[in-house]
């Protein structure tokens, strides 16, 4: 980077490095609009320039451990990695695909960004990686997306021009986040460089034929290096003339440099729309942008209207009964929710016509219901983050200064006197998720694995 930066301004990229990476939350738009948190933020808040909902916080406080981030209100994220969502832009209805989702900060992002409305496929490769980018989802409250496992490859038969919008932010070196975990370093080498640029390459040709003409490709790295950066860029528009780059405006952000790649490779590419973020020109760590659409006539998606609920084509009348009585003795009406879906015992509502799913290794096939045991049906905590409070009969409301909450986000039992059955619980207004109530008591069914120690 001395060579490529000078001496100058390597000295202040190197001293950017030595200081400590800054913190930052970006709020869910699906549960609660920005200036109503502000209004309610238990942590003082700095806008992010290039991000409406996103804000920096004091190095000294723990956002993951306060009651609104279980309830889904923001997500913490790094806040250059914010301005993926950003630049891809999806619009309601659109159906986009996260390519390389996990672990979820640019998928709760586009979801949000969609109004949870259309169609995300949010894959990852890792499937460790891909249960936990689940849980993210969970926690946001949305039901429009399908959790994949899968090579991009593998994707292609069953989505061919499918998608408006693609985001692959691709694996690499990591060099942006060299003072964000110091554990990257040791991996770092000139061979691992070069070894990444030729799998991005990879992925990115992968992509092209899962974007609609007229659609968008977004590909990002949080590494400096231009062989990963405007050097993958340069061969991909080589290579596939279909797609051109789209200047990208984003406060703070510098332009790609076309200089640092071949000059015959670079030719009239444009590599300068591209943009780059510096530790030290913004707050925040290193990362790569570039924003491309592919040639041909774009036609936009339509609203669908969702049909009164019904039993599907095919589901045992027996499940649908214990998913229609537990309805409706728990929710003020019945959700309208297309796809219904029975995988094993599990109850999933699929966002999609199910078949565009077969032969594709899947962990989620859209927002959980719950579980068909052989006389109830249990619901799923999905459903309870999905579901607004008033569209539950009975409720434990709870506010944000009572212990209650703590001790059940601790997975404790709560004395609450009331109707048996089952109960959502909040926390100033917002799900928390189910217990069941029997006798003033209500059981706590606050998934274990998220349970607070």
């Amino acid at each position: 980077m001395r060579e490529l930066l000078g001496e100058a301004e390597f000295a202040e990229f190197y001293e950017a490095l030595r200081r400590p990476p800054t913190p930052a939350i970006r709020v869910n738009t699906l549960k609660i609009p920005v200036d109503e948190f502000r209004a309610i933020s238990p942590f003082p808040l700095e806008p992010v320039p290039w991000c409406p909902e996103g804000f920096y916080i004091p190095e000294d406080v723990e956002p993951g451990k306060h009651p609104y981030h279980a309830a889904g209100l923001y997500y913490v994220q790094e806040p250059t990695a914010m301005a993926v969502g950003v630049v891809a832009d999806p619009q309601p209805w659109e159906w986009v695909a996260d390519l390389a989702a996990a672990p979820g900060g640019k998928a709760t992002h586009l979801v949000a960004r969609m109004e949870d409305k259309g169609f995300l496929l949010a894959n990852d490769i890792d499937r460790r990686r891909t249960t936990v980018l689940a849980q993210n989802l969970e926690r946001w409250g949305s039901r429009i997306w399908v959790a994949a496992n899968e090579r991009i490859e593998r994707l292609q038969p069953n989505f061919p021009e499918a998608f408006d919008t693609v985001v692959l932010d691709a694996p690499c070196t990591g060099e942006g986040m060299f003072r964000r975990n110091r554990d990257v370093i040791a991996h770092w080498s000139p061979r691992a460089v070069q070894g990444n640029a030729k799998r991005q390459l990879h992925l990115l040709r992968a992509t092209t034929r899962l974007v609609k003409p007229g659609g968008v490709l977004v590909y990002a790295t949080c590494t400096f290096n231009p062989d990963e950066n405007e050097g993958v860029i340069a061969r991909f528009l080589r290579e596939h003339p279909e797609f051109s780059l789209e200047p990208v405006d984003l406060p703070g952000a510098s332009p790609g440099r076309p200089d640092w790649v071949e000059p015959d490779l670079a030719q009239g590419l444009n590599l300068e729309y591209t943009r780059r973020f510096w530790p030290h020109k913004v707050r925040g760590e290193g990362h790569f942008i570039a924003l491309m659409v592919k040639e041909g006539y774009y036609r936009p998606r339509h609203p669908l209207n969702i049909p009164e609920p019904k039993r599907p084509k095919g589901m045992p009348r027996r499940v649908w009964h214990l998913y229609k009585t537990w309805c409706e003795e728990t929710l003020v009406e019945m959700p309208r929710l297309a796809g219904l879906i029975l995988v094993n015992d599990q109850l999933y509502a699929c966002p999609i016509n199910p078949g565009r799913l077969q032969n594709l290794r899947i962990l989620r096939p859209g927002l959980w219901l719950g579980t068909v045991k052989q006389t109830a049906f249990i619901p799923d905590h999905a459903l309870a983050m999905w579901l607004k409070p008033e569209m539950v009969k009975r409720r434990l409301d709870l506010t944000l200064d009572d212990p209650r909450v703590v001790a059940y986000l601790r997975g404790e039992q709560l004395e609450a006197p009331g109707e048996d059955g089952w109960v959502l619980v909040t926390v100033d207004g917002f799900s928390l998720g189910w217990g069941k109530r029997v006798r003033g008591v209500v059981k706590n069914r606050y998934p274990k694995h998220l349970r607070w120690r």
